[in-house]
């Protein structure tokens, strides 16, 4: 089991959903997103995702754009990513981090090196957004040879037909996008995502968890009480682009925690 296995398993032991933070590595600086990073369990986090910066995010709205640019012109790379999470894992040995982007870096660095650097550096799981099924020769089934979970990504626009074929290779768990459209954008409707979580959790056994549009803690709550979890990515990064202090930053994460543990 990887630890994004262990901390769901654990979570449905003691009837409570997961709440899941987006950050983006390197946003606003190194040694600002290493505090911030390491604070967000203490917030209540149960899964990190930690953005790869990357020059070219076509399914990032203006917000995690911005954070991207952010971090790359302060010097972040994919191995500046690798280093945070080692210093994170310094301190925290079980806390799952999921390392979200695009194949455009893991590529020029190479599937088998990443693959090991990225495990070594304490990596449990991939989102790489422009790799469909299809692809999945490239990355998904050497990640899951290599005991990394490979998660997928599911929108509304993601029917029947598809569904299998996402499905496919997916573990960890699958993160529905509650919106079409790119991050950042819309709000998140409980009333019309429950449907949806419920025909996709009636083809797998997989944890759903829905991100995209969420923002405040009842948002959070009233997501996660029709899905086994919540995502937030762009209103946290939202506050770290306007250069809110650490600890308003994590009092913030840790009331849509809270919203989303009590679903």
């Amino acid at each position: 089991m990887t630890r994004i296995d262990r901390k769901f398993a654990a979570l449905k032991a003691e009837g409570k959903k997961a709440f899941v933070a987006y950050v983006m590595a390197g946003d606003p600086d190194y040694d600002t997103s290493l505090e911030i990073v390491k604070g967000l369990p203490g917030a209540g986090v149960d899964v990190i995702e930690l953005g790869l910066p990357f020059t070219d995010p076509m399914a990032d709205g203006p917000t995690i754009q911005l954070a991207g640019q952010r971090a790359l012109e302060g010097g972040m790379t994919l191995q500046r990513t690798l280093d945070l999470a080692t210093e994170f894992r310094k301190g925290d040995n079980e806390t799952p981090i999921v390392l979200m982007g695009y194949y455009n870096p893991i590529y020029n660095r190479g599937v088998p090196k990443f693959l090991k650097d990225a495990k070594a550096a304490g990596i449990d799981g991939l989102i790489v957004v422009d790799l469909p099924p299809e692809e999945d020769s490239e990355l998904c089934i050497p990640a899951n040879a290599a005991g990394m979970n490979f998660i997928r990504l599911a929108t509304p626009t993601t029917d029947d037909k598809r569904l299998p074929k996402v499905l496919q290779n997916t573990s960890g768990f699958l993160y529905y996008v509650s919106i079409t459209g790119i991050t950042g954008a819309g709000e998140a409707q409980a009333g019309d995502v429950a449907p949806e979580v419920a025909r996709i959790k009636a083809k797998t056994d997989l944890p759903v968890i829905v991100g995209f549009g969420i923002k405040t803690p009842d948002a959070a709550q009233a997501i996660a009480s029709v899905a086994d979890g919540a995502v937030v990515g762009s209103a946290i990064v939202s506050l770290i682009g306007q250069g809110q202090p650490v600890a308003d930053i994590l009092s913030y994460v840790k009331s849509l925690a809270d919203g989303a543990h009590r679903a």
